[in-house]
């Protein structure tokens, strides 16, 4: 049994559940624990005779609260010294943990990014919610969000990243950074991720975000494709895509309201973007490379899965 420090004590006896609380409870309810760690575990240090590896659930629970919360890694360290409730979901008591420092913190998302751990993390995750028949294969959304990086170069290459590019948003707005384009069922839960730079089209990603067992595919005008809709047809597949109007031809009234009929099916594509960019925060890359930022952007939509189905899992 561990030792209750008096701000534990006090902690336990106030009278209010905040939102950070809920949050951390229900997400700890529905994250399957035992099967992340068992991915982890052939690659985590192993206890020897010099410094002690620190509890590796712990560490992954401290790794998930960083994309929570979108801290950095000595950012992630402040907090766990100054939240109670962010130290309980972690299992640190500060009587008798030591709490990692940022460089721990660093070495384990290293650990996880070099041997593609995230990646299979979302497998997991999607295969656990299959199971459970919460994701269905009979339709697929594609859709496709930019996310910022840095164009200054005031930094020590004294150059932008090389692997971010410009590229336009809804034929108007330019932005430097990456995009993250996704395939998800009809309820929104996300297959498929695939990361370029902003500059590539979303039409381009197209094959790769299928699965191939589609009998229905809704995206924006965006990856509209008269062929495509053609070789859909041949092969049993009902092409949902929002229409896009030639050059100088104006859409038919007709296609216009089957464009906003599709699109009430097709905004559900957008969900798991909300919960990343709104409420988690990933507007914005902070490492440099794709490589470092495809591997977060694998756990947040894992999470991000886990979380629309949150209410779900736990009545199951």
């Amino acid at each position: 049994m561990k030792q209750t420090t008096f701000a534990s004590a006090a902690y336990d006896r106030k009278g209010k559940v905040t939102r950070r609380e809920r949050f951390l409870s229900e997400m700890d309810q529905v994250i399957p624990w035992g099967a992340i760690l068992a991915l982890i575990e052939p690659h985590y240090p192993k206890a020897g005779q010099g410094t002690q590896p620190m509890p590796m659930q712990r560490m992954l629970r401290i790794y998930f609260m960083q994309q929570w919360f979108n801290l950095s890694d000595p950012g992630m360290e402040d907090s766990l010294y100054d939240s109670e409730s962010m130290r309980r979901f972690a299992q640190i008591e500060l009587i008798d943990d030591a709490v990692p420092d940022e460089s721990t913190i660093l070495r384990f998302r290293h650990l996880l990014e070099q041997h593609k751990l995230t990646e299979k993390i979302f497998g997991l995750v999607r295969g656990l919610l299959e199971q459970k028949r919460l994701l269905l294969k009979s339709g697929t959304i594609v859709d496709a969000t930019i996310i910022d990086a840095p164009p200054s170069t005031k930094n020590e290459a004294k150059a932008r990243d090389p692997e971010m590019k410009q590229g336009k948003k809804n034929d108007r707005e330019w932005h430097f950074g990456m995009k993250a384009h996704v395939g998800t069922d009809l309820s929104g839960i996300v297959h498929t991720l695939v990361t370029t730079s902003a500059n590539v089209s979303d039409f381009s990603q197209l094959p790769h975000l299928l699965h191939g067992d589609e009998r229905e595919l809704y995206g924006d005008q965006a990856y509209w494709s008269e062929m495509h809709r053609f070789a859909a047809k041949q092969h049993g597949v009902r092409y949902r895509v929002n229409r896009r109007r030639n050059p100088g031809r104006p859409l038919s009234t007709y296609h216009k309201k089957l464009n906003r009929l599709r699109s009430a099916t097709r905004a559900r594509g957008e969900h798991a973007f909300r919960v990343v960019k709104q409420l988690w925060g990933f507007t914005k890359v902070r490492y440099r490379g794709l490589a470092k930022n495809t591997a977060r952007l694998y756990t947040m939509f894992a999470l991000a899965n886990l979380y629309m189905v949150r209410r779900r899992l736990l009545a199951t």
